[in-house]
C-alpha cells in the first residue's frame, strides 16, 4: 500500500501545481505552502538519504517549486523501486532544527510525508478556490479511480 500513496503523493503534488496555476494572478501564501509541502518531503528525504538537512520552509517561486518537486519525485520513485521489508524498517536518527533528536523508520517517515502533504494540500486547494481558481481534487480515491 505505501508504494501507492506515494505515487498518490506524487500526482497530488502535480495536481497542486496546476491548481496554483489557475488563479487570476500567482498569490506569494498558496506558493509559499505548497514550497512548503516540497520542502519537508526534501527534508525527509534528506534524512532517509542520510543527506545534510534542507529547508522545511524554502522560498520558492513557481520555478523553484516545479524544479523541487521533480527532485523530490524522482527521489520517491527510486525509493518505490527499491522498496523491501528491511528498507522500511530501516532507523533513521534524526535532529529537529530546534535540537531534539529523534528515530523513526523509514516507513513511519514516509506515512508522515504523505498525511502531511494531504493536510497542507487541502490547505492550498481552500485559497485557489478563494482566490478565484479551479482546485483540482487531490482526494486519493480520485487517484485510484483514474486521476480524476
Amino acid at each position: 500500500m505505501l508504494p501507492r500513496l506515494l505515487n498518490h503523493l506524487i500526482w497530488a503534488d502535480e495536481r497542486t501545481a496546476q491548481s496554483l496555476a489557475s488563479l487570476p494572478a500567482p498569490d506569494a501564501e498558496l506558493t509559499k505552502a505548497y514550497a512548503h509541502i516540497l520542502g519537508a518531503e526534501a527534508t525527509w528525504l534528506a534524512r532517509i538519504n542520510g543527506e545534510p538537512p534542507v529547508a522545511p520552509w524554502p522560498e520558492l517561486d513557481t520555478a523553484g517549486c516545479a524544479a523541487l518537486a521533480a527532485k523530490n519525485h524522482t527521489a520517491f520513485r527510486a525509493l518505490i523501486a527499491g522498496m523491501t521489508t528491511d528498507a522500511l524498517a530501516r532507523q533513521i536518527s534524526y535532529s529537529r532544527s530546534d535540537g531534539p533528536t529523534f528515530t523513526n523508520t523509514v516507513e513511519e517517515i514516509l506515512h508522515q510525508l504523505v498525511l502531511h502533504g494531504m493536510y497542507h494540500r487541502g490547505q492550498v486547494a481552500r485559497g485557489v478556490r478563494q482566490g478565484g481558481g479551479t482546485p483540482l481534487p487531490t482526494d486519493f480515491i480520485v487517484f485510484v479511480r483514474g486521476g480524476g
